[in-house]
Formats: C-alpha cells, structure tokens, sequence
C-alpha cells in the first residue's frame, strides 16, 4: 500500500487490511468477491520493524476489519491499531508457537508459524471465521472458500514433501539469515540453523556468524540461504568461511511483485522448498 497508493475508487465492498502480503493473500482467497482485501506493508517490505505512514492510516481509517499474524511478528502494529477504529483478528490464534532457544529472544514464540501449511489452515479457519463475524450475509461463501483454499494447502504440502524428499538424512540441515522455519522445519523433518532469530537491529553480529559457521563446519552442510527481505553479507561470509555453497533467497515475510517468482502464498510454499532440495543436493 503505501502514502500514495489510493484505494480502488469506486469498490463499495468493505475494506479489509492485513498487515503483510501473504496474509493478504490468504484473505483474498477466503474472501472471494465479496470483500477488498490490501496489504499495509507492500511487496519486499521488512515487516518485523515497519514504520506506517500517515497514508496507511488514513486508509486503515475506511477499514471494517484488520488482520495480524501475532506472536509478536509485527512490533509496530499495537500502537498503530490503538489509532484505528475497525476491529482486528489475529490469524495465528490457537496455533501452538514453536518458542526461540537463544539470543535476545529466548522464550519468545517463533512468529513465522505460517511458513507450515500444516499450521496454515489454522489461520485460514481463523480468517474465515473474522469474516463470518464482519459479513454473516456471506458466511456460507466463507466457509466454502476456507475449505477450497485448504484443500489446495494440503496438495502444496504433500509437493512439499515430495521436494524434500530427496534430502538424505546427513543433508537435511537448513541454514538461514532469520530462524524463519521452525514450523517448516518441524513438519518436514528439518534441522534448522540461523544467524539471528528474529530480524532486528543487531543482524550478523560476529558472534552470530562465528556460531552459524561453526555450525556448518560440524555437520557439513553443503549451502545456506537468505531471506529476500535483508542482507545476505553475513551469510555470505558463512559460505566463504566454510565452503558452502549460498543456495540463494527464501522468500518468507513478502511475496514479491505479480511478475516475481512468488506472487502468492502457495508459490512462496513451492518456491522455497524447491530452492533448499535443489541447493542441499547440488543443483544449484
């Protein structure tokens, strides 16, 4: 969205906000075409520290409802809320968090609990479940909607599985710049590895990038990744250090444009897990 992005003129459907594109995504697909579904944060967007401007609220201002993921994902989004009449749901409730081990945000839940399409459908019943309460009217088509697109969530991840697959038991370690894929790794039977938990300030302190490295070395996993959002520079001191190849950009907090490889949550899904099976066996 953005200060001088408009809303569609014209469009007497009630305005729903999500706070990042996949979740818009996921909206729209439950949404159909009754409700207008935007993103605040626009494509590449860093999510976790965003900073709204006084565009996005006056939009937020015409809207009926508002989506967050919670966990705290979006540090931003409490006091913008607090200026926001529409009520806001949060997408990720009753998931059972993954808690961070280490760093600053030990004991902290894992927000990236939508990078599992198991846990997925959890949000997809609780976004249909805002839109039953927002539009009764419509609840039939909602819940209809919510079962369709669920049911597309259970085909990507048995691909998913399938892509993965291939990983024999010594290569099945997944190195990134953010600790993104805890669910992913949990459901998949990955081992996962980070530089730092959460993006923030403090990104690839030596400290971090001693520990990564030392963790590459000792299972000799064969490459590491980055997320499209932030610098891959720490990681790619990782790769030098040890030999590993960089496997390319995961893409995690944003889609990208309509014309980039993930446009929606489903290609994100496919997309990623393509990437690691490729990059962990050689391909790439």
């Amino acid at each position: 969205m953005g200060e001088n992005d408009p809303t569609v003129p014209g469009d007497g459907r009630p305005l729903v906000l999500t706070t990042f594109t996949v979740l818009a995504d996921m909206a729209t697909n439950v949404a159909g075409e009754h409700l207008r579904v935007e993103s605040i944060t626009k494509a590449g967007a860093e999510i976790h520290g965003y900073e709204p401007t006084p565009g996005d609220l006056r939009t937020a201002e015409r809207a009926e409802l508002i989506l967050d993921n919670g966990l705290g994902l979006e540090a931003w989004f409490e006091k913008f809320v607090e200026r926001i009449p529409a009520p806001h749901a949060v997408v990720s409730a009753h998931v059972e968090p993954i808690y961070i081990r280490d760093d600053a945000y030990a004991g902290k839940a894992n927000p990236h609990a939508w990078m599992s399409p198991l846990v997925a459908e959890q949000y997809v019943q609780n976004i249909a479940d805002a839109f039953v309460a927002l539009d009764p009217a419509n609840a039939d088509d909602y819940r209809t909607n919510a079962t369709d697109y669920i049911e597309q969530l259970r085909e990507v991840g048995a691909e998913l599985d399938a892509d993965l697959a291939v990983l024999p038991p010594r290569q099945r370690a997944l190195v990134t710049c953010e600790g993104a894929f805890g669910y992913l790794a949990r459901d998949f039977d990955l081992q996962e590895a980070y530089l730092w938990p959460v993006n923030a300030e403090q990104e690839g302190t030596p400290r971090q990038v001693v520990h990564t490295i030392d963790f590459v070395r000792d299972n000799d996993v064969p490459a590491v990744f980055c997320e499209s959002t932030v610098s891959s520079k720490a990681q790619l001191q990782v790769a030098d250090d040890t030999g590993a190849r960089f496997g390319g950009q995961l893409y995690v907090d944003s889609l990208s444009d309509g014309d980039g490889p993930v446009p929606t949550y489903l290609d994100l899904l496919r997309y990623d897990a393509r990437l690691i099976a490729d990059a962990l066996v050689g391909q790439r």
